[in-house]
């Protein structure tokens, strides 16, 4: 068996690939070890402009192993606490895919269900195929939810719609997804990875620096107050003003061309 987690990086967009396609890439402790190795290094890499996340094979990702939960080899430790602090370690891979300093999508083909939908919830993006299937899943098999995704949801569609993909599990198909808000594009599956890998070359040639700021500014718009948020974002746009790249865009304004931003 290969590694659980493949990475590739092209044109500064690194591509962070779930492969345990034949169960439809459902988590695994080296699978999430991987990640959590990948995505701090990836956000400290200068030559990383954006991160991709995506599923081998037909799926994106089933959420937890349920073969593993009935055999019992799902969980870390064998005490409440230790079963808790085992998964809320592994619960980090959201955080960094919400919170680095780069532009993070997730590019969903097939299922994304479980905590496999929070993962893509985490991403800053989401474009899906016309085949993609979103479920919150977890009714399903007795459980409340992990991975952050009743956090995103609830951002994402309000509390009561949240509520409700919570407490049915009710499978959510592409175009649903798409006037819900869950996702951001709907595309011809044949048309997914093109599309997707152009809107991320595209954020990539873009201001990494100006991107940083604008994520803490959304990430603080999600739980703070306005009066917080206005001076957040006065002192970052003051920052962002006082870079290389601000002032070659102004340039290449007034030249009439596109900039070249160098991340400085």
């Amino acid at each position: 068996m290969g590694p659980e987690l493949l990475e590739e990086l092209k044109d500064k967009v690194a591509v962070l690939t779930l492969n345990r396609p034949d169960r439809l890439n459902a988590m695994s402790p080296p699978m999430l070890d991987a990640l959590l190795e990948a995505l701090p290094r990836l956000a400290a890499d200068p030559e990383v402009g954006v991160v991709v996340l995506t599923g081998a094979g037909r799926g994106f990702c089933a959420g937890g192993d349920v073969k593993a939960m009935a055999e019992g080899r799902e969980s870390i430790g064998t005490t409440l606490e230790e079963k808790a602090q085992g998964l809320r370690s592994r619960m980090e891979v959201s955080r960094w895919l919400h919170e680095m300093p780069k532009p993070t999508i997730a590019m969903v083909r097939g299922a994304a269900a479980g905590a496999g939908l929070s993962l893509a919830l985490a991403c800053d993006l989401r474009v899906a195929s016309d085949s993609a299937r979103f479920a919150t899943a977890f009714a399903r098999v007795g459980y409340s939810g992990d991975f952050g995704g009743s956090w995103f949801l609830t951002q994402l569609v309000g509390t009561a719609k949240a509520r409700e993909l919570y407490f049915t599990a009710d499978i959510v198909d592409a175009q649903q997804a798409l006037a819900l808000g869950i996702v951001n594009r709907v595309v011809p599956d044949v048309r997914l990875e093109d599309e997707t890998m152009a809107l991320a070359a595209r954020l990539a040639r873009g201001p990494r620096i100006a991107y940083r700021y604008m994520k803490r500014n959304f990430n603080a718009a999600e739980s703070g107050t306005l009066k917080d948020l206005l001076d957040l974002e006065a002192w970052h746009h003051t920052r962002c003003g006082m870079t290389e790249d601000h002032r070659e865009a102004a340039k290449a304004f007034v030249e009439k061309r596109e900039p070249v931003f160098r991340g400085r």
